[in-house]
């Protein structure tokens, strides 16, 4: 009794073990199964190659797609092919190859653009007029007191036949008698009493001034693509400005000049400031913008001193940086233009300014209009693109550094002199403020001559003419040797002939080349023809040629 009573509660304990291990495989069973057939249908339900659907077709403006079903077995279908086009032109096509596992099928092509390599952009063509005088309006900033002696400069560079447009703005009325034919409109600003002014060593006249560009502007002449502004004593290039002007895109504001050869000015005012003297000029989009805001903009700096630097202030607010040329001259110096414009940069000379504050061009004239003529009726009208373009070359028998700025003036020098230095302007001026500083200066500088052996002797510009020769058109400009009231040549013990000496003229002969600037920024070349050997010679006459450099030539003896 005893062992039945005890193997009945050890029966009982079994049964509910095997109770529990049935319901734990009896739960686990279902997930199991569950989770062989999700795997075995993530692997099955994954191809090992892109399935036949034959070729599709797809346009940027519709889509075509048609199908080609292959129901051969053998051989076997040929691979799927997915070309894409566009309305651009479609970069490289990139090709993948998947070889499949099972069941065994050929390799199949798929074509797709890359995602890394962009379309071509679309190509647009643009035709555009080149730019003549007819799209330039000139702004003339003036004055009633100083119109009788400042008209004369205007005279000289301002082409009434030539279609050119352009306004004198005064501040007051003038004299009919006193405005000739032939020169432009005159134009009376408008009243701006009501602008503040708080600077205390300036004029008023500076508001005036600055507003002429937009009251041009408000004229509406047709036709306009640049505004140009400049003073009553600033002459003007024009071939050369339009030169500049027709390199840029007049549809794009742009605001084109170049700060002052002072450093001290352009400290008190700014590097990013054109100087109206030297003259700036404006694009018609941004003459728009500066119209609609440059009155309030105005009100907004009654500190400042001039007119320039309020046009600055208001380029400032619209966000429109100075293109820099320098070809655009202040020319806030004193004394003579000699080193400035024997070593012009190699740029078209646009414009002169403050030529009642310099030495005439020319020495030997009776009055700065008449030095200016004598430039403009010769070498501006030959060639104005080469005007007061340097060339550096050597006389290697006599040993002398000889430099054209043609034009203008021819200086030659005993030595050998490097290229680096001659293209460095010489000390022949002060600064703005009547000082032999050079450090004042936003250029190097250098000294006229190192030493009294170095001492250049310099041949001006006489005349010009044009002829006809077998190679085809060419200018022959001739120099005079000037010198100084009661000059003396400093002794030398240098073993090299004194050019004063030998030379009374030097005869230049150079071909227009009207496409000077459509090329990259280089100096001619000049070569010496022919030169007097020793004292004595009845002929004291140097030749120079002057022209395109070769492609083996440079600057040596």
């Amino acid at each position: 009794m005893k062992a039945a009573a005890g193997a009945g509660p050890g029966g009982g304990k079994e049964t509910l073990a095997t109770s529990f291990l049935r319901y734990i495989l009896l739960l686990l069973l279902p997930l199991t199964v569950l989770y062989i057939l999700y795997a075995l249908h993530a692997i099955l339900s994954t191809p090992s190659c892109p399935p036949d659907h034959g070729r599709i077709i797809a346009t940027a403006s519709f889509s075509h797609v048609t199908t080609h079903n292959h129901t051969s077995s053998t051989p076997p279908p040929p691979p799927a092919t997915v070309t894409v086009l566009r309305a651009t032109t479609p970069p490289p096509p990139a090709t993948i190859t998947a070889l499949a596992k099972a069941p065994p099928l050929p390799p199949a092509t798929v074509t797709v653009p890359t995602a890394r390599t962009p379309p071509a952009p679309a190509t647009v063509t643009v035709s555009m007029t080149s730019t003549t005088l007819q799209h330039v309006v000139f702004g003339i900033a003036a004055s009633a007191r100083l119109w009788e002696k400042r008209k004369e400069y205007i005279k000289i560079w301002w082409r009434p036949n030539s279609g050119m447009r352009g306004f004198v703005w005064l501040d007051r009325g003038v004299r009919e008698s006193s405005v000739p034919a032939g020169l432009p409109a005159i134009k009376i600003s408008s009243d701006t009493s009501g602008f503040p002014y708080t600077h205390r060593r300036g004029h008023r006249s500076a508001i005036r001034i600055s507003r002429i560009i937009s009251e041009t502007f408000r004229l509406g002449l047709p036709g306009v693509r640049w505004y140009v502004m400049g003073d009553d004593d600033t002459v003007f290039l024009p071939d050369n400005l339009l030169a500049v002007l027709g390199r840029l895109d007049h549809r794009q504001p742009y605001y084109i000049g170049s700060p002052s050869e002072s450093h001290l000015q352009n400290i008190f005012f700014s590097y990013g400031m054109a100087f109206g003297g030297g003259g700036f000029a404006i694009s018609q989009p941004l003459a728009a913008r500066l119209e609609r805001m440059q009155d309030a903009c105005i009100r907004r700096y009654p500190s400042l001193y001039g007119s320039d630097d309020r046009i600055q202030a208001c380029m400032a607010e619209l966000g429109v940086p100075l293109t820099r040329h320098s070809g655009f001259h202040q020319y806030d110096v004193y004394g003579d233009l000699l080193g400035l414009l024997a070593a012009h940069p190699v740029a078209p000379l646009v414009s002169l300014h403050h030529l009642d504050v310099v030495r005439p061009l020319f020495p030997n004239v009776r009055s700065r209009q008449a030095a200016l003529r004598r430039l403009f009726d010769g070498p501006v009208m030959l060639d104005s693109a080469g005007v007061m373009q340097q060339s550096i070359c050597y006389d290697a028998a006599n040993r002398w550094t000889v430099s054209v700025a043609w034009g203008f003036v021819v200086m030659v020098a005993r030595g050998v002199m490097p290229a680096r230095e001659m293209e460095m302007p010489a000390r022949t001026f002060l600064n703005w403020y009547r000082r032999a500083d050079y450090k004042s200066h936003a250029f190097n500088t250098r000294p006229l001559a190192r030493n009294q052996c170095e001492k250049p002797a310099l041949y001006y510009l006489a005349s010009a003419r044009r002829t006809v020769v077998r190679s085809g058109e060419t200018t022959v400009t001739k120099y005079q040797r000037w010198r100084h009231r009661n000059e003396l040549r400093p002794p030398c013990r240098w073993n090299i002939p004194d050019p004063d000496a030998l030379l009374d003229s030097i005869i230049v002969l150079k071909k227009p080349d009207p496409g000077l600037w459509d090329r990259s920024p280089m100096r001619n070349c000049c070569r010496v023809l022919s030169s007097p050997r020793k004292e004595g010679d009845r002929n004291k006459t140097m030749t120079i040629d002057v022209g395109v450099c070769n492609d083996w030539e440079f600057s040596q003896v």
